[in-house]
């Protein structure tokens, strides 16, 4: 029996009810950060093709519906950046992977003083304008969940070159960091002008909430790049390691992740019920941060679809028929 040559994508979407919103400022910013990469001075060709068909400003309209114009252009520059060094990361080692976090959080750290190369300038650009609102406590959260996404590429580029693929535990852990998805929560707050105290984000049943989101968007994520990262041999992916640790066949694996995305959606929904009051003025802004979460969790499955990163053009009719061609 020969290796398979497609692959049924399990329906995430209609396990969501979720309501999408979409911000109305969303064609203006999309079309001021695409003018604000034009002006990034060394900005390869390659890497501005790479990001040719993202579409990255549906996906930040709908995971911050309420933000500014001005809120709106900071995140969508940043999920821009981010799917930018997401790419740059595929081509490094460890070491080019560290001195380019050195730079970025150096930048982030002093904003107005560290001299930056190429990639710190970007970053200089959109916090400085990110700090002009942001709490300090986003800003404090912002910056050490960059940090861990840096600190877990780095072992991703380690077990690339090695050939290791992770156990599933180890994998969950350092995919919740790769992902990128914590400092993109931290704009949550930043989006909707939060000031929510530290005791209140390290709350079990907040950080559960968290977890809960970011493994729905990782896991799913995963099964729908997995076309591409199978093309490229990448390992780094939750249906190649639950293929690996249970010596499953890709079908199988895929369902078994899609199930896992169910019930990540399941255990938002029964956390959510379980947020504790502190205060009115906190439970508002407690609410409106879930609420935001919520909007990452069912933004980005249906954007997954609108992208051209992962089925190219044909992204409606996989939306329709499940049907994935390797």
């Amino acid at each position: 029996m020969g290796a398979p040559t497609t692959f049924i994508v399990p329906c995430l979407v209609s396990h969501c009810s979720f309501q999408i919103h979409i911000n109305r400022h969303r064609k203006q910013i999309a079309s001021e950060t695409n003018r604000w990469l034009v002006k990034q001075r060394n900005m390869p060709s390659d890497a501005l093709r790479r990001l040719h068909g993202l579409n990255c400003g549906r996906l930040t309209a709908m995971c911050y519906p309420t933000a500014s114009a001005p809120h709106l252009r900071v995140c969508n520059d940043f999920l821009t950046y981010l799917f930018f060094l997401d790419n740059l990361s595929d081509d490094m080692n460890d070491l080019s992977i560290a001195a380019t976090a050195d730079t970025v959080l150096s930048t982030l750290r002093n904003p107005h003083t560290y001299r930056a190369s190429h990639v710190g300038k970007m970053t200089k650009d959109f916090y400085r304008r990110m700090v002009l609102t942001a709490s300090a406590g986003t800003q404090q959260r912002f910056i050490k969940s960059f940090g861990l996404f840096f600190q877990s590429i780095q072992q991703q580029a380690q077990d690339r070159a090695s050939g290791a693929i992770p156990n599933l535990d180890s994998y969950i852990s350092l995919r919740r960091d790769t992902s990128g998805c914590k400092p993109s929560f931290a704009l949550i707050e930043y989006a909707n002008n939060l000031n929510l105290p530290d005791t209140v984000m390290e709350h079990s049943v907040i950080v559960s909430l968290g977890e809960a989101a970011n493994d729905l968007v990782t896991w799913s994520n995963d099964i729908f790049s997995y076309r591409v990262e199978h093309a490229k041999g990448d390992t780094h992916n939750m249906i190649t390691v639950v293929m690996n640790e249970l010596g499953l066949e890709l079908q199988p694996a895929v369902d078994i992740v899609g199930r896992k995305c169910k019930e990540s959606i399941d255990h938002f929904v029964d956390y959510r019920l379980k947020i504790p009051s502190w205060s009115p003025s906190i439970d508002e802004q407690v609410q409106i941060y879930v609420e935001g979460l919520a909007n990452w969790i069912v933004g980005s499955l249906h954007w997954s679809f609108v992208t051209e990163r992962y089925f190219g053009k044909r992204g409606a009719e996989v939306k329709a028929n499940h049907v994935v061609e390797l």
